[in-house]
This record gives C-alpha cells, structure tokens and sequence, in this order.
C-alpha cells in the first residue's frame, strides 16, 4: 500500500491559488494547506508565506490541530498503485526563436546596459537566452533552457529599467510563457535558469543563487564560476541538482536563507560537492539582513 501525507501546500495553479498572508498582510503570497482526503482548505490561517525572509510566517497543520485540540491524522491511504509520471512538457522552439529574437523594448535590458553598455547587455541576453515578452509593456523571458537544448519553459517578470526593482504594484508582474500562452495541459519540470550553459565547461565551479538577475550580473563580476539560478529559495532540490553530478558548487544564498539552504546540503551531497558562502553573513550589516540582499546588490556598487 502507498502511503502519502494528507495535508500538504496547495500546489501553484495561477495566482488564485494565493492568498494574502495573515501575517504580513501582503497580496498574493500566502499558500494553504488543503486536505486531500476533503479537497478542502485546512484552515485561512493554516499555510505558508513565501516572503521567508522579510515575513516567514508558517501556521503548519500540526500546530493548528494542537492549537484546536484536535486529534492529528497525517496519513492518507491509496489503495490504488502510483500513477505513471506525467512527461515533461516543452515549449515550441519557434515562440523562443521570436522572443528572442523581437527588437521591441526590454526594460530588464536596458537596465543590464545602464550598469554596463549595451554591448554587454545584449552579450548577455544571447548567452542567457533572455527573452522579450509583449505580455506587459518591456516585459522579460527569463527561458529555462537544459543541458539537452530543450526549452522547458519561461518565466515573465516585469521590472524596473531605472533601478532593475521587480515591479510589484499593483500587483506582481510575474506569470510563465505557457500560462499566458492557455496551455492548459502543459506539465511543468523546472531546470536550473542558465543549466544549458553548464556544456560549455565540464570542469568549471558551478554557483547558484535564488534569482536569474543575480545569476546573470554576476556572470560578469565572478566569471571563474558557471551561475545559476533556482528563481526561489524554494527551489534548490535534489531533482533538478542531478544535473550537476560530479560538480563542485557553491551555493549563495540571499541575507536570511543561509540556514535553509545550508541545511539542504546534506541531501544533496550524493550528486555534487557542495559549500555554502559564508560571505553575506560574515559582511552584512544587520540593516542589510532584515531587507534580505544578494550578492548582486553588493557587485553592482562596484565598477568594473
């Protein structure tokens, strides 16, 4: 027999799917636990908010349950067998080709060649396959393109061309190609953004980091290492790290993640040989914690 958890974090379906956080009161940020014995929601309070440094709250079932006096039934039971895994799914090559290739305005561009020049800018745009999407006006594909050439899918983000900020208000302007493009079937398998470069050097150090901004300005300050991005603090795990087997990776995690990510290690070891810098923590100002900076915010006050 199969055994499962009952009560897990609803899985992302569309911002619908996310709610405003009870603690932090912040829209769109909160994931729930649902029951799936009932389909239902555990509670309006029980769930997570993904804003783990500048919020971290968590209301987990077991906490809810105890807090109720409620007896804590975690187990679920399916006496069917496991269903096969669906395949991963993958975006037309011709959709990439024309957002590519589009000469229409990039916000995130134009930022990239206000630190540097142009010239660097659209250098990196071709070595990271950044995108354009008319999505929102000056929108960027950020394309998660694997070791194998396949395009798995790309994630749209709108920001700031002046200060390279995410814009967040009114609401988030953040959305994947296939949820814009209605492919409702579409089974997303992330990879790593920037994995297809790792063919360019088997014996490179490899670096990861949360976001593909930082990934991507770093290339050009620390270039002795392959960067990569997770696109959240979520995200480092062992299915998509099996890429990286026989590396040496060191992980640099935003101001507030170093804990989470450096406990993840240890399930990762079996792929990669892997470090956590230490080189936020050490340097970082308590001021500079609590807003929860990168790497990148620190390299980019420097010229170069």
């Amino acid at each position: 027999m199969n055994v499962d958890y009952r009560y897990i974090l609803e899985p992302y379906k569309g911002m619908k799917t996310r709610y405003h956080c009870p603690n932090c009161n912040k829209k769109g940020v909160f994931t729930r636990y649902i029951d799936r014995q009932t389909n239902e929601y555990l509670s309006d309070a029980a769930g997570k908010c993904n804003r783990l440094v500048k919020c971290g709250y968590h209301y987990a079932p077991k906490q809810y349950f105890s807090d109720n006096n409620y007896s804590f039934d975690t187990k679920i039971n399916y006496k069917v067998g496991v269903k096969p895994k669906p395949k991963t799914s993958f975006i037309n090559v011709e959709v990439f080709n024309k957002s590519i290739e589009t000469k229409q305005t990039n916000y995130f561009i134009d930022y990239l060649a206000s630190i540097w020049d142009y010239e660097i800018a659209y250098f990196l745009a071709d070595k990271y396959n950044i995108g354009t999407s008319k999505y929102w006006q000056g929108a960027t594909v950020f394309w998660q393109v694997d070791i194998n050439g396949s395009v798995r899918s790309g994630k749209i983000m709108l920001y700031n061309a002046s200060n390279g900020k995410r814009v967040k208000e009114p609401y988030n302007h953040i959305n994947w190609v296939h949820k814009a493009l209605k492919l409702d079937s579409f089974n997303l398998e992330q990879c790593y953004f920037g994995e297809h470069l790792l063919n360019e050097d088997n014996s490179k150090p490899v670096a990861i980091v949360e976001s593909e901004k930082t990934a991507i300005i770093c290339s050009i300050y620390l270039p002795e290492f392959i960067w990569l991005a997770c696109g959240s603090a979520n995200n480092l795990n062992e299915v998509k790290t099996k890429v990286l087997k026989g590396r040496n990776v060191v992980l640099f995690p935003d101001l507030g993640c170093f804990d989470l990510w450096n406990n993840k290690i240890e399930n990762l070891t079996n792929l990669a040989t892997f470090r956590t810098s230490t080189l936020l923590e050490t340097k970082a100002t308590e001021t500079e914690k609590r807003q929860g900076l990168d790497i990148a915010d620190y390299l980019t006050k420097i010229k170069i």
